[in-house]
């Protein structure tokens, strides 16, 4: 057991939570506003596409970040065209957009790369290790929390951002009434349409983050598919932790323990295929802990 469970165990953890809590907290988002996001799984992969490709052309990470964040704008801005201002139904531009995502980034690899399957070079940087002054110092804890990149740092921080948006600004409110009933909330004065498509950008921005911290934080590299149904792990973190950023929190970090945990397995005698199904069937498991689906009201068949 001791080879399982030690301090590097966590360290990996929230290293595999960050895109799944990224990718959930956005999926909230969309959910807020009354948008069941299938297409977390496509954005991420695009965001993580991006990253890889904005470095390579921009030799500049911060730029490459930025770069991810905007192809998955791009991307976010026909899933809203289509589910808002088309009024389709969410579920399918969902799946369409991961499908989109999965052919585009095929044919971009091979045609900006002229590569097949992944994308690797040697000189390729990765996003940049931060310690925290202090308390890196200190034993074990420093261990813990400390010498992540800036992306892990950042997706934590958002919890209480989004928790406090949510819960304690008029914003915040108004977007969890325009989720709850638009024709409520459009009588009562509030652009249903321009919180939407706030929503479903501001999901994109954080795909794109949760993209790049795969690509560029964890590894240096694209290959394809490489989000692994991450994407749809983190929708059902988000639909474990209620569209509460602290739910999701917590959901997210038990999804990315049992990530972690399945990689640590494979060292052992366990067959690789046996421990790599872990994550999803804990993923299965904890829908059968979902029972409360009344933030789901508004979100279910065409946008309003």
């Amino acid at each position: 057991m001791d080879q399982l469970f030690d301090i590097s165990l966590l360290n990996s953890t929230i290293r595999m939570v960050t895109p799944i809590l990224l990718a959930a907290l956005g999926g909230a988002l969309c959910a807020r506003a009354g948008l069941f996001n299938v297409g977390l799984e496509g954005m991420v992969l695009a965001g993580a596409f991006g990253a890889v490709l904005g470095n390579y052309l921009l030799n500049n990470l911060f730029l490459a970040v930025m770069f991810a964040i905007g192809c998955v704008l791009l991307l976010s801005l026909l899933y809203g065209y289509f589910t808002i201002h088309l009024k389709a139904n969410v579920i399918v531009v969902g799946i369409a957009v991961n499908f989109l995502a999965m052919g585009l980034t095929t044919f971009l690899l091979s045609a900006v790369f002229h590569v097949k399957g992944a994308y690797y070079n040697k000189d390729m940087e990765g996003l940049p290790r931060l310690d925290i002054p202090v308390l890196s110092k200190v034993p074990v804890l420093g261990d813990v929390v400390s010498g992540y990149s800036p992306i892990v740092f950042c997706a934590f921080l958002l919890v209480i951002v989004l928790h406090l948006f949510l819960y304690r600004t008029v914003t915040g409110f108004r977007l969890s009434a325009v989720g709850q009933s638009p024709i409520v909330a459009q009588s009562a004065g509030i652009k249903v349409r321009r919180y939407q498509y706030a929503a479903v950008l501001a999901c994109g921005m954080l795909c794109g983050l949760a993209g790049a911290q795969l690509s560029l934080g964890q590894v240096t590299m694209f290959a394809e598919g490489m989000t692994s149904g991450r994407g749809f792990i983190a929708l059902v973190a988000m639909m474990l932790g209620q569209a509460n950023p602290a739910g999701i929190m917590g959901s997210s970090l038990l999804f990315g323990l049992m990530d972690a945990l399945s990689i640590r397995m494979q060292g052992l005698w366990l067959p690789t295929p046996f421990t790599m199904m872990v994550p999803y069937v804990v993923t299965i498991m904890a829908m059968f802990f979902f029972k409360d689906k009344s933030y789901l009201h508004g979100t279910t068949g065409s946008s309003r």
